[in-house]
């Protein structure tokens, strides 16, 4: 490149069509600022910019990082408070649709053996999904069954005598028969959350709390975020607000994509003071009406609820956690007669219960990582991976094409005018 102040920069030329690294190709003093006469401070121009740091916004930063320049907006005082910080996961490979499944499997390989120094404890742990269902949903056990056989060899199928084995409160007029994913596993999602942004920050990634977004606009090939009372620049921005993803489109001038934040409610109670029960394997009705685990020498159910709502700082309403109370003890003989606490979190579904990941269609430099439902903790890798890969104008890795991993499947462009469905 000519011009004093200017640095070659290849890669990312080859990224931005020519365009040169933001950051890098071009020297702070020649960047003007679209929209006024004034040059922009170096401390203002990033390659990426992430709106939102839970764990989508974490983990596609942490993969961004190492493409170029990275600055996290949270609009919290803490990554995660509305959802990721209230998650209670498990790793299964039987849940979710297929895009789901292919995230989730290839993932694995990162969440049990992930990057030196990544985490201080392991991010997963053994626990065993059982998939448990009455004589009306049978169908409901085999879907569980055919979804978990698409990528692991080790699903069973059991009788309701082996399931009250592994689970014997579960009752004997309720359940008749199970299906066993052994190699699920709880899933430390403190650990993997912060590894993401320890890891993204010592990479020189910048994190900002308490830094809500005011405004987006886009104008000569550079978007200009506001926040704060300040103006960032960025060649792109990464939508992962969580709940709040299409509120940022809106403010960005793309179309929504429909997003819907639901209501779900956990609670935690006293297990039996007669049977062990730390080492049973998560519990979870075929057709997703409640579930249950161990948890801090307690056990944690939910019935498994999905409120609409509007994005908002949610709380756990007093008759959700009585149906959770009402479908546990129906199903089990437990007695449910003090409950320890209970909270609410924010999962947000698109109308195919599938992730939106990709460059907004009709506005430049947007992109959507939005949509991760109930499944945003146990695909965060493959989903970081994906985004990073994409917001860098690359393509899926090859190995988790290899899973099934589609980015068409993932394109907001689906839910575009003209689009199949």
């Amino acid at each position: 490149m000519a011009g004093a102040g200017r640095v070659s920069c290849i890669f990312h030329a080859k990224i931005y069509g020519g365009t040169g690294c933001l950051t890098r190709g071009l020297g702070a003093a020649e960047i003007n600022n679209p929209m006024a006469s004034d040059k922009i401070p170096h401390s203002q121009i990033f390659d990426f910019v992430v709106i939102g740091a839970g764990m989508a916004g974490a983990s596609a930063a942490y993969f961004l990082s190492a493409e170029g320049s990275v600055l996290m907006l949270e609009m919290e005082s803490q990554p995660g408070y509305h959802t990721t910080g209230r998650s209670a996961a498990l790793f299964t490979e039987a849940y979710g649709n297929a895009p789901i499944r292919a995230l989730t499997t290839g993932g694995r390989r990162f969440l049990i053996d992930p990057p030196d120094g990544f985490a201080e404890t392991p991010i997963l742990t053994p626990r065993g999904a059982l998939f448990v269902g009455r004589d009306d949903q049978m169908a409901a056990l085999d879907a569980a069954y055919d979804a978990g056989a698409e990528h692991l060899d080790t699903m069973q199928r059991l009788t309701g005598r082996e399931v009250r084995e592994l689970v014997p409160v579960l009752r004997e007029g309720y359940v008749a028969a199970g299906v066993l994913e052994p190699e699920a596993m709880d899933i430390d999602v403190n650990a993997l959350h912060q590894g993401f942004l320890r890891g993204a920050r010592g990479r020189g990634a910048q994190l900002r709390q308490d830094a809500r977004v005011t405004a987006l606009t886009h104008e000569g090939g550079t978007c200009r975020v506001r926040t704060g009372g300040e103006d960032i620049f960025a060649k792109v921005v990464i939508n992962a607000a969580g709940a709040w993803c299409d509120e940022i489109a809106d403010l960005a001038g793309a179309d929504r994509v429909g997003l819907v934040p639901k209501r779900r409610t956990a609670i935690l109670f006293d297990g039996p003071g007669d049977i062990p029960f730390a080492a049973w394997p998560a519990f979870i009705d075929a057709d997703e009406e409640f579930y249950a685990r161990s948890e801090s020498g307690a056990i944690m159910g939910s019935p498994a609820d999905e409120m609409p709502m509007a994005p908002c700082d949610v709380q756990p309403d007093e008759l959700d956690i009585a149906i959770a109370v009402d479908r546990l003890q129906a199903a089990t003989t437990l007695e449910i007669r003090r409950i320890i606490r209970s909270w609410a979190g924010l999962r947000s579904f698109v109308g195919d219960k599938t992730p939106v990941v990709g460059f907004d269609p009709k506005v430049a430099g947007f992109f959507w990582l939005a949509g991760q439902g109930g499944y945003g903790i146990q695909t965060a890798p493959s989903m970081g991976r994906v985004a990073a890969a994409l917001a860098a104008g690359g393509d899926v890795p090859a190995d988790l094409k290899e899973f099934g991993v589609i980015a068409a499947d993932l394109s907001p462009a689906r839910f575009g005018p003209g689009a199949a469905g």
